[in-house]
């Protein structure tokens, strides 16, 4: 077995939301975009890209014939990605909502963390 370069972890059940919601299909080429980006030690920007202008969030690309999907992430303790939202891309630009919903959830996270820690 391969050893792995990142693990992907689910925080609450905002990625299971949207996942549920795809065809077989889609899952599919969900869950083995996120072998590759756990397995690869450099992953290609056409499957993991920073989002420009945020505080490190990041996009995991799924396209599936016409379809194309984004999973927000962030990434804790360097190896560590945290799923946020999912949502089917429609339009050339990333709808402004999602992205501030991933912000959102990225500081729910974030300060659930440091919580822990005191």
């Amino acid at each position: 077995m391969n050893k792995k370069s990142r693990t992907i972890i689910f925080y609450k059940n905002y990625f299971q939301e949207f996942f549920v919601k795809q065809s077989r299909k889609v899952q599919d080429k969900i869950i083995w975009t996120f072998d590759l980006i756990e397995e690869l030690p450099k992953v290609p920007q056409i499957y993991l890209k920073h989002m420009e202008s945020t505080d490190a969030l990041f996009e995991i690309r799924v396209q599936h014939g016409n379809d194309i999907f984004r999973i927000f992430c962030f990434f804790d303790k360097g190896s560590l990605i945290v799923l946020a939202n999912g949502f089917q891309k429609k339009t050339q630009k990333t709808p402004k909502q999602e992205i501030k919903k991933a912000l959102q959830i990225k500081q729910e996270y974030e300060n659930e963390i440091k919580s822990q820690k005191k």
